[in-house]
């Protein structure tokens, strides 16, 4: 037999989980108002880290080490997709070599909350002497690391989300947005595309997106299915029964695009109970179909298909000759949807 737990303790495990509610609400207001804050301090000195990163021939190195250097690495990747070539160098593994990686050119990004990071610092000199240009992103406006830039971007929080105001949260989170503000006004700056974003990640979703075009997924050549207005119903059925595609393009003497006989068209012939023989497709196609062209993007074959309510689409040539043909299962094949 379940035996119902004691009241009191019922009523303990649910004041236990108010508790980790409330907690969990604080730290997100705590979160939140450190971005807020940071709106106040986008000023002239945001606008020149923006200038030295634009006006700099080389690339933009991010550092920092601890729950920073996770940060950095972050700003370092976000810098990257956006059209910005940036990189993370590890603070140790800079002192054991890695420092050949800065370059005269560069823009050396350092991140430490305490604006004192033995590690961070100890690169300093090594940034400088190399003719890299130097940007702290800290919480302290006082530090060393502040003292020793070209630019300062404060970064800092009231407090910390920790019960103890000493775990990294707050003030990481403000560094990661201060970095994502940098990284979009530097896309804005360089008219980075969605296109362009599209080519640094040709392996996701957008990539295949914005660069597959309607050629890259039509069928073409014998796959094609077509009939001449001429032919009969019974001719334009069998072609559509060895092309697959739930439809037949018809064409005129001139091969061009006339009209699409489909599934739907069938249907309605057969309600009209038709002669097999005699009937000429051009009597029962739908004439004028929608058509693309072959260079389109292959979303926006989607989007006439959806805002047309059709699942099939005809591939012209400027002439109006027929190309190729698609249907929602070339798009799904090809992870365009």
């Amino acid at each position: 037999m379940i035996r119902a737990a004691p009241k009191q303790a019922q009523s303990g495990r649910q004041g236990a989980g108010e508790s980790a509610l409330e907690l969990a609400r604080r730290v997100l207001l705590i979160e939140a108002d450190a971005v807020r804050a940071l709106v106040e301090r986008i000023d002239e000195r945001f606008l020149a880290a923006l200038s030295l990163i634009l006006e700099r021939r080389g690339r933009v190195v991010v550092s920092g080490i601890g729950k920073s250097g996770h940060i950095a690495r972050k700003i370092a990747s976000t810098l990257s997709s956006t059209g910005t070539p940036a990189y993370f160098l590890h603070p140790a593994e800079a002192s054991h070599g890695d420092l050949g990686m800065i370059e005269s050119g560069d823009v050396f990004i350092a991140i430490s909350h305490s604006g004192e990071s033995e590690e961070l610092l100890s690169l300093v000199p090594q940034v400088k002497r190399r003719g890299a240009k130097l940007i702290a992103l800290t919480g302290r406006s006082d530090s060393a690391l502040a003292r020793e830039c070209d630019v300062l971007l404060d970064a800092g929080v009231a407090q910390e989300a920790c019960p103890h105001n000493l775990a990294p949260t707050a003030s990481t989170t403000a560094a990661l947005a201060l970095g994502d503000a940098l990284a979009v006004a530097l896309l804005d700056a360089r008219g980075f595309s969605a296109e362009d974003f599209a080519r640094s990640h040709p392996g996701g979703s957008l990539g295949r997106r914005l660069l597959t075009h309607v050629a890259d997924v039509m069928r073409k050549g014998g796959e094609l299915p077509a009939v001449r207005d001429s032919a009969t119903f019974k001719q334009a059925l069998l072609e559509m029964s060895r092309g697959r595609m739930g439809m037949t393009a018809v064409l005129d003497a001139d091969a061009t695009v006339c009209g699409i006989f489909t599934d739907g068209d069938l249907r309605r012939t057969l309600d009209k109970v038709l002669d097999f023989e005699t009937t000429l497709v051009r009597e029962v196609m739908t004439a004028a179909p929608r058509t693309i062209r072959p260079e389109a993007l292959a979303v926006e074959a989607v989007q006439l298909m959806e805002r047309h309510k059709v699942n099939q689409l005809l591939v012209v040539d400027e002439r109006g000759r027929l190309a190729g043909a698609l249907n929602m299962h070339d798009l799904f094949r090809a992870k365009v949807l």
